[in-house]
This record gives structure tokens, C-alpha cells and sequence, in this order.
């Protein structure tokens, strides 16, 4: 699980990416704007490569990072997948994951 010795961030009313927009209350960002924040992240600081950026934090394809992500940050894996290992993502979306590709029989 995540590390417990981080601040306390709270959302301030207006998004996080640097846009101005005002957000919904208890948001941090607008629609989508988390992940342009991201990618402005990596771009400054990994020369807006994702796989530098994953291997400047050790991963790739000899190192997971889903599976680092299972195994020390809460995230879980489709067990019904056939292709292993399966879908690996936050509980919601391994969830929306199983109901879209895994419906049960009625």
C-alpha cells in the first residue's frame, strides 16, 4: 500500500494541471487534466519519453511496473483472463475490466 509519511494534499477548487479551471468539489483536476499534467511532467523531466521515464525509475520489460503496481500498491489482476498475466489496474478498473470482458452467464 502507499506509503502513509506523504502530506495531505486537498484540492484547492481549481485544477492541479495549472489550467485556472475551477473543479468539482474534492477534485483535483478537470476531465482528463491529470493526465496532461503527466505528460507536462514527463516531458520536462524525461525528454517526453514514457519508456525513459520508466527506465530512469528502473522498469521495463525485465522489471514490471503493473506488477510492482499489484504487488506494493493495491492494484489487482483479472484472474479471467486467458493471456497471463491479466488485466492489471486500480480495483475500479479491473472491476469495469471483468464487466466488459467477462460478463457473468445469467
Amino acid at each position: 500500500m502507499p506509503s502513509n509519511d506523504k502530506p495531505r494534499l486537498l484540492p484547492t477548487g481549481n485544477c492541479w494541471c495549472g489550467c485556472g479551471r475551477e473543479v468539482g468539489l474534492g477534485k483535483f483536476f478537470a476531465q482528463g487534466h491529470d493526465k496532461t499534467a503527466e505528460s507536462a511532467l514527463i516531458a520536462l523531466k524525461y525528454e517526453a519519453s514514457v519508456p525513459h521515464f520508466l527506465h530512469a525509475h528502473g522498469y521495463g520489460p525485465q522489471h514490471s511496473v503493473t506488477g510492482d503496481a499489484v504487488d506494493k500498491a493495491g492494484w489487482e489482476q483479472c484472474n479471467e483472463c486467458e493471456t497471463k498475466p491479466g488485466y492489471r489496474g486500480a480495483k475500479a478498473s479491473v472491476a469495469k475490466h471483468k464487466r466488459l470482458y467477462h460478463p457473468k452467464e445469467k
